[in-house]
């Protein structure tokens, strides 16, 4: 049996600074610990002395790895080496100067908004369908996180004013505001079918699973494949496709892209920069259909 994994003190003290200082998640914390995990073994546990050309070695031995997971690993370990020279516990960062490995971009899937119509119209026959419904139409008129809307409480929603508070990444609120259609919905589901669901139990949260408790991730999963199956849509549809379909049409319709920044909870306007490649790329798509996009012999 191999012995258990000990991480440094030095890693053990960025972790807690992670944790405690930058709010990242728990699966956040967990994939950094799993890069310097490997990083600290491939060293035998030697990770204050190392130069640029000890970093390049090992970035070498991950040649069996894609771009995207050799350019994490880099960006973890020089995170870890800043983190180590703002505490004075080294001089010189042995990362700075090696260049990530080119990561091809890849835009996210979203839906049309033909699609979404097709998947908002859900078969209302049952006090599950009315939750799914509000679910689905809360959704994509928010761009939530699925963790951000699986974790909403009733006290969460301010139906006067249209508006919803949310706790996003590293537990930072924010106000989100929500269309009067996917209130409607959100009315109906919580007046009339959340308490059939719920039946003698009581709960804070808003949306309930048919065990009675907060409805989880997977369960979620479940209702959009089914609802998507239903809809005749062929695409691989996750609850962050239809954050992406959200900040998409918005973008497409003309809104100002630092708004959709605050919306989606983005601290980086780089992050929410990818929905403005995607409306490029569906222009430069749709602009094939132009008359005169194609030159004939007889213009020149």
């Amino acid at each position: 049996m191999k012995d258990e994994y000990i991480p440094s003190t030095y890693i053990n003290k960025y972790l807690e600074y992670l944790e405690f200082e930058r709010k990242l998640s728990d699966n956040t914390l967990k994939s950094y610990l799993n890069d310097l995990k490997d990083f600290d073994m491939y060293f035998k546990g030697n990770v204050l002395n190392l130069k640029y050309d000890d970093i390049q070695k090992y970035i070498s031995s991950l040649n069996d790895r894609t771009a995207r997971t050799v350019s994490h690993y880099l960006t973890v370990i020089n995170s870890f080496y800043v983190f180590l020279m703002n505490e004075n516990i080294i001089n010189d960062n042995p990362c700075r100067n090696i260049a990530s490995p080119k990561v091809p971009r890849k835009l996210p899937t979203y839906l049309t908004e033909e699609e979404v119509d097709r998947l908002l119209k859900v078969n209302l026959l049952t006090p599950y369908d009315y939750r799914n419904k509000a679910m689905l139409e809360l959704l994509y008129a928010t761009g939530l996180r699925i963790t951000e809307l699986i974790n909403l409480k009733i006290t969460d929603v301010d139906t006067h004013n249209a508006l919803i508070r949310v706790f996003g990444k590293g537990k930072k609120e924010r106000i989100v505001p929500v269309s009067d259609l996917a209130l409607e919905y959100l009315r109906i589901y919580v007046t009339n079918y959340r308490n059939i669901i719920l039946k003698d139990k009581i709960s804070d949260y808003l949306f309930i699973s048919n065990n009675l408790t907060q409805i989880t991730r997977q369960g979620f999963f479940k209702i959009i494949k089914k609802e998507c199956k239903r809809a005749g849509i062929e695409k691989n549809v996750s609850p962050h496709v239809l954050r992406h379909s959200f900040a998409t049409h918005l973008l497409k319709h003309g809104a100002d892209l630092r708004i959709i920044q605050e919306l989606l909870g983005h601290e980086d306007i780089a992050t929410t920069q990818i929905y403005a490649h995607l409306v490029n790329e569906k222009l430069k798509e749709d602009y094939k259909y132009h008359p005169r996009n194609k030159m004939n012999k007889e213009d020149l």
